[in-house]
């Protein structure tokens, strides 16, 4: 992805976003993203939570090492992109 695809990007996405009136559809749309994204977080904690209280620091059941590798995908995005507008808005 160049900077000139990336910067196209934001700049649609700022579009709809400062005009949710004509694009409430594709507002609406990014914003149930968003919601899904944020449950899926959630949702990433409490299996973390789960698996220290049920296996501890042992290995994961699929070889990896357990509670330490799930801790560092709570940061990971589906839609990163949606996530930094609010930073230009």
């Amino acid at each position: 992805m160049t900077a000139d695809d990336e910067n196209s990007r934001r700049q649609s996405l700022l579009a709809v976003a400062r005009d949710r009136e004509t694009y409430a559809d594709l507002w609406n749309l990014a914003e149930g993203l968003l919601t899904h994204d944020e449950l899926f977080s959630m949702w990433r904690y409490r299996h973390i939570l789960m698996v220290e209280r049920q296996i501890g620091s042992k290995s994961g059941t699929g070889g990896s090492s357990g509670a330490s590798y799930l801790r560092t995908t709570l940061d990971k995005r589906f839609f990163p992109e949606l996530w930094e507008l609010r930073s230009f808005l």
